[in-house]
């Protein structure tokens, strides 16, 4: 008979742990989706996750703090990816066209989790100060330097403010995905990066 050493149990806990937390987050997605967030129980993402709803209890306390795990998990790894591919990329137009392809490539990939983020995390101001204040600064943040990068080198404006400029730039891939959403007509969502780079760069270049 082989016993498990602990280290290995330990590491083995922790993965399952990790997988079951997974699960409830793909599975709450889902539901808010599909019924909306304020008309979805625990019951219901229990259910979905095909786990008991006392089992969801043990990895977040209430619905409240999925949705922002939900939220928290999703910038986590957009942040990360950009971050990795960004510091690939020099020139500032490239960095701006890089992060609004992967704004669209990433919600257009998922549509329970883009319906998730224009819809539902937007169902009170409450929720909207909270996920304001915290992973989406940061975001903004790859877009707001990449544009004082832009002119610092001369390429951009300087009667520019580059917090407003990245804000504008987040609000119309914001509106493309949106629309997106709401469309009785199926279309890929990453090719309007493209458009609203096409627009955005001629209004922000030193002429």
């Amino acid at each position: 008979m082989t016993m498990e050493r602990p280290g290995r149990a330990t590491s083995s806990a922790r993965a399952a742990a990790g997988d079951k937390r997974e699960a409830i987050l793909g599975a709450a997605t889902k539901v808010f989706a599909q019924r909306g967030y304020f008309n979805s129980k625990v019951a219901d993402i229990a259910a979905a996750a095909g786990i008991a709803d006392g089992t969801v209890y043990l990895y977040f306390k209430s619905k409240d703090e999925i949705l922002h795990s939900i939220f928290d998990r999703a910038m986590t790894r957009f942040i990360d990816e950009g971050k990795r591919e960004l510091a690939e990329i020099v020139e500032p137009d490239a960095r701006l066209r890089r992060i609004a392809e992967l704004h669209l490539e990433r919600l257009g990939s998922d549509r329970d989790m883009a319906i998730v983020f224009q819809v539902e995390l937007r169902g009170s101001t409450k929720f909207m100060e909270e996920f304001s204040a915290a992973g989406f600064a940061e975001y903004l943040d790859l877009i707001r330097s990449a544009i004082a990068d832009g002119q610092t080198i001369g390429l951009y404006r300087k009667d520019v403010k580059p917090v407003v400029a990245a804000k504008m730039l987040y609000g119309a891939l914001d509106e493309m995905v949106t629309n997106w959403i709401l469309s009785k007509r199926a279309y890929p969502l990453p090719p309007m990066a493209g458009e609203v780079l096409k627009i955005f760069l001629r209004g922000i270049r030193e002429t």
